[in-house]
């Protein structure tokens, strides 16, 4: 038997994290989750995580920093960016930077779960 897929949620808000943590857990996904970005990174070099959900506007280290340190690191973790902003130059920005997709809150749980299960299977 395989292991659950181990998704990485990063945001500030957190009610958002509990709510996807709840639904990764009704997926049967394992689910870290952290309030900072520059948390997630620290927790990259002592855990393994199969995809990383980030927010773009968070304090200290925003979505998008996080997506160009991940490219810089070398990493091939599959990134969605879940965020407020409808902004094309952002959705653009972060696709060009190398998140898997962008979608925008409120997501459907039907349309997260397709996109983490495509963002997996990669």
């Amino acid at each position: 038997m395989s292991s659950p897929p181990v998704i990485a949620v990063v945001d500030d808000d957190e009610a958002m994290r509990d709510a996807l943590s709840e639904l990764l857990l009704v997926l049967s996904m394992e689910c870290r989750t952290f309030e900072r970005a520059e948390a997630f990174l620290a927790a990259c070099s002592q855990e393994s995580f199969d995809c990383l959900i980030t927010d773009l506007r968070m304090p200290g280290m925003s979505g998008m920093e996080l997506i160009r340190e991940l490219k810089a690191l070398g990493s091939r973790l599959p990134v969605v960016v879940i965020t407020s902003s409808m902004e094309m130059e952002s959705r653009s920005e972060a696709i060009a930077g190398g998140a898997f997709a962008y979608l925008t809150k409120p997501v459907g749980e039907e349309l997260l779960t397709r996109t983490l299960n495509a963002a997996l299977a990669r």
